[in-house]
């Protein structure tokens, strides 16, 4: 469904079942991207004459930020819909808010909504030269803030295989914990630990390929990336905790957690960040935190994924 005839992208949907010679070109086209120079990094013409419409039933700062960013940079005429405004709020169906949208002559979704499977849904029942890009859907994927993750440990790290990569934190409701466990298993991970309190832990993700700690004092020893989870309150149906002070202190990541990792690990959140809640402000700030570069990256692989999802085979110096 994500792929064309010729097996290139049409939708990026999901990470799962994509081969890892696409995620390198995702990645390496993000590379040419973060290493433009000035003026060409702000408006590259790849995208020009293409509209692209920003569909975020679900809040959102920085993903939101940086596809609007990422269109602009690509020349794209760019729309946002006003959810809270739209005809959705007055019993119009979703597929009926995508139907009058089609005819309005869009070109690309780029759909954020707290149901899994809205993405996919609009990707099947769209017209056919409309592309979608997830930009997370409920519990299931957030496929662009994994490769932007993924871009981040690889600019710091190289390659993949001999890595040792934690997750710790609320795997149970988190996208980009799924998206996470994808891409690094697809690119040949050394090892991947999930870390977080039973309550708060998929049950048989081991089947993913992961390594499972709820101590995260064992989990973290010798690995070379930290990536923290936030808290996902708006997704839970029941108290999963005793309480924020307490996961705090069980599983937050503090200078002296953080040494138990090797010297030179890098630390890593999606955001928002909730300090004192998952990480320690002086681990957030630190030297070894890598948390505002994923945003930078965040521009950049969202450009790479619009670029090649649309089709576009120019080169990034417009040659």
């Amino acid at each position: 469904m994500q792929l064309n005839a010729d097996g290139k992208l049409k939708h990026f949907l999901t990470i799962e079942g994509l081969p890892p010679l696409l995620l390198e070109e995702i990645l390496n086209r993000a590379d040419q991207f973060v290493s433009l120079p000035g003026k060409a990094q702000v408006q590259a013409p790849l995208l020009r004459g293409k509209t692209v419409m920003n569909l975020f039933f679900e809040n959102s700062t920085r993903t939101r930020t940086t596809f609007e960013l990422a269109a602009k940079r690509l020349s794209a005429d760019l729309l946002n819909l006003d959810i809270r405004n739209s005809s959705a709020t007055k019993g119009e169906s979703l597929l009926d808010t995508i139907r009058n949208l089609e005819a309005m002559g869009c070109d690309m979704f780029v759909v954020r909504h707290s149901s899994s499977g809205a993405a996919h849904f609009i990707a099947r029942y769209c017209a056919p030269h409309i592309s979608v890009i997830n930009a997370g859907d409920g519990k299931h994927a957030h496929p662009t803030q994994a490769m932007l993750d993924m871009l981040t440990i690889r600019q710091h790290k190289g390659d993949f295989p001999p890595l040792k990569v934690a997750i710790v934190g609320d795997i149970k409701h988190s996208r980009v914990a799924r998206s996470l466990i994808h891409a690094l298993t697809t690119l040949c991970c050394g090892e991947i630990r999930v870390i977080s309190p039973k309550t708060l832990m998929p049950e048989s993700i081991e089947q993913m390929g992961v390594n499972v700690y709820t101590d995260i004092e064992k989990g973290v020893v010798d690995v070379d990336v930290v990536i923290m989870l936030r808290l996902q309150h708006e997704r839970m149906n029941s108290a999963l905790l005793p309480s924020v002070r307490e996961y705090y202190a069980r599983y937050g990541l503090t200078e002296e957690r953080l040494e138990l990792a090797k010297p030179d690990a890098i630390v890593m959140h999606p955001g928002p960040v909730n300090r004192g809640v998952e990480i320690d402000s002086r681990v957030a700030d630190g030297p070894q935190s890598v948390i505002m570069q994923q945003v930078t990256n965040g521009v950049a692989v969202r450009m790479a994924v619009m670029s090649m999802v649309l089709g576009s085979q120019a080169m990034v110096d417009g040659s």
